[in-house]
């Protein structure tokens, strides 16, 4: 992570990155907390689905949202994004990547989708277990949703290689299956996994 960067989790999928140039948010949805959005400079949102974007908020904000550019969020203006792109939001240099929501069942369609590669070292890959073709120092790794397999979660870890890996997507699960896969992510993956409770930073 860039020097004297803080990050701190809130709940389910959101994150916020200061450092001296500006306070960066990533997916406050609906279930996290308001305060996340105090004194942000710029969100960042991976997808459209609203545990990951609560427009009702960001509308009243005034500040740059960036979203893909195939997103469908009524209400909600946004700067669009698309898969490769690099700009900078709060001072952070951003690279996205990917491009599509993790598959669900059945067929059903898919949406656009983003993980963003934050200060070239924290990567929130939002809904999808994109590894993106950069080092990562800090991986943000989904731990629970319709999409996803625990296998997949230690997977992914594994794939992307980080010096460390935190747990997000977790606003669903109570506190036996959390701690059954922080157990299972903490003993597969190398001493790398740590989960952190709403509110609490790192490093």
């Amino acid at each position: 992570m860039l020097p004297r960067v803080r990050m701190t989790k809130y709940t389910h999928s959101c994150v916020r990155l200061g450092h001296g140039g500006g306070t960066l948010v990533i997916d406050p949805g609906i279930w996290s907390e308001p305060e996340v959005l105090d004194g942000a400079d710029a969100v960042l949102v991976t997808h459209e689905h609203n545990d990951h974007v609560d427009v009702s908020r960001l509308t009243a904000l005034n500040v740059p949202v960036y979203a893909p550019t195939a997103a469908r969020i009524p209400g909600l203006d946004f700067l669009g994004v698309a898969a490769g792109e690099e700009f900078t939001a709060a001072g952070f240099r951003v690279t996205a990547h990917g491009g599509r929501h993790a598959h669900v069942h059945g067929g059903l369609p898919d949406c656009a989708n983003l993980g963003y590669l934050v200060g070239e070292s924290l990567y929130h890959p939002g809904d999808s277990l994109h590894v993106p073709e950069r080092p990562v120092e800090t991986l943000l790794v989904p731990l629970q949703g319709s999409w996803l397999k625990t296998t997949e979660s230690i997977d992914f870890v594994r794939a992307v290689g980080p010096e460390r890996a935190y747990g997000i997507h977790d606003g669903q699960l109570n506190e036996r299956g959390l701690g059954s896969i922080n157990g299972w992510l903490t003993r597969e993956c190398g001493g790398r996994y740590d989960w952190l409770p709403a509110g609490a930073s790192a490093p």
